[in-house]
């Protein structure tokens, strides 16, 4: 009897355990669950299917923009140029097909070699030249910005192919837009790369302590330069994918969507520090702010108001973010 007492103890220890840490690993779920419970109260229509889909459609190019910036921040850095890129390769991309007549495969590979070069060159800039990365990712989202207006001549460019229209407004078995699963595919593949993968461990223990990385024969500065070039591929994904769902390129497209990718970031774990976080963590730090402006599009509520609230869960995110890294300092 008191075998079986110890066993049972031990079990609900360990799943006690187990919840903790769960929930330590992904605390973004205790908001989420606290704002759908909010938002079904008050706003109307928000619990229903189509809705749901809306949010991940909506969502889906933020986690893209989110996954490019998840890697960037676990080194310690920061990339504010990325929403930018979004705009310029969307332009790019619409361009090369209304303007020239290109394909809109050889259209794509352009536009994302295009993000591929901002981020080499963003990763040469803080590596090679020891430009703070948040000088040289400033910099760069100036120069795409206004590249942007020089590729468009500050207007729209319309009429692109009706055959890119799957990927920003198709569905997957007229079920699931098809944005959603690229945001699936490109999670799936981040936590494997972060998890199961060299390459993840030693951005990490980049972000960790570069340091010491680089004491233990890990080329931090490759690493960076890396994880810079995946932030420009993840935003010309995102940028194609917004050229499909506006039907045309914008030269303001993207706009403001670093600040929101930062965000789900943070609110997924980790930590402006570097070294902590995990993938699906981000993804549903994106699908918080989601929740959260369709939530406020649906009360009605100026969009001016909604940008304030965005800033003040930003300010919270990195309070809070803050706050745990100084008490674990503290506790060591």
């Amino acid at each position: 009897m008191e075998t079986n007492s110890n066993s049972k103890a031990l079990q609900q220890n360990s799943f006690m355990n187990g919840l903790t840490t769960f929930f330590s690993n992904y605390v973004i779920l205790l908001p989420i669950i606290l704002l759908v419970i909010v938002w079904t109260l008050i706003a109307p229509n928000f619990m229903t299917y189509a809705n749901w889909m809306n949010i991940l459609r909506q969502v889906s190019m933020i986690a893209i923009l989110a996954a490019g910036a998840f890697f960037i921040m676990a080194t310690g850095d920061f990339d504010l140029g990325l929403a930018s890129v979004v705009g310029l390769t969307g332009c790019v991309f619409a361009k090369l097909m209304v303007d020239f007549g290109w394909s809109p495969a050889t259209a794509g590979a352009v536009a994302v070699a295009i993000g591929l070069l901002t981020g080499i060159v963003n990763g040469c800039m803080v590596t090679i030249f020891s430009i703070p990365a948040f000088i040289a990712t400033l910099g760069m989202q100036y120069i795409c910005r206004g590249l942007c207006y020089v590729v468009t001549n500050s207007y729209p460019i319309s009429g692109v192919p009706e055959s890119i229209g799957w990927i920003g407004r198709g569905y997957l078995f007229d079920t699931i837009p098809w944005p959603v699963v690229f945001m699936i595919v490109i999670y799936i593949a981040v936590a494997f790369v972060a998890s199961r993968t060299r390459f993840g461990r030693f951005v990490y223990a980049v972000g960790g302590n570069a340091e010491a990385a680089y004491l233990s024969g890990i080329n931090a500065k490759r690493i960076k330069r890396i994880v810079f070039t995946l932030g420009g591929l993840a935003a010309a994904i995102a940028g194609i994918i917004l050229v499909s769902r506006l039907s045309s390129g914008q030269p303001t497209g993207g706009t403001g969507w670093e600040f929101k990718a930062v965000i789900a970031v943070v609110m997924g774990g980790v930590s402006l520090t570097g070294g902590k976080g995990k993938p699906i963590g981000v993804a549903l730090g994106a699908v918080l702010v989601g929740i959260l402006e369709n939530g406020m599009t649906l009360l009605n509520i100026n969009s001016y108001y909604q940008q304030v609230v965005q800033g003040v869960v930003l300010v919270c995110a990195i309070g809070f973010d803050v706050f745990k890294t100084q008490r674990q300092a503290a506790s060591k």
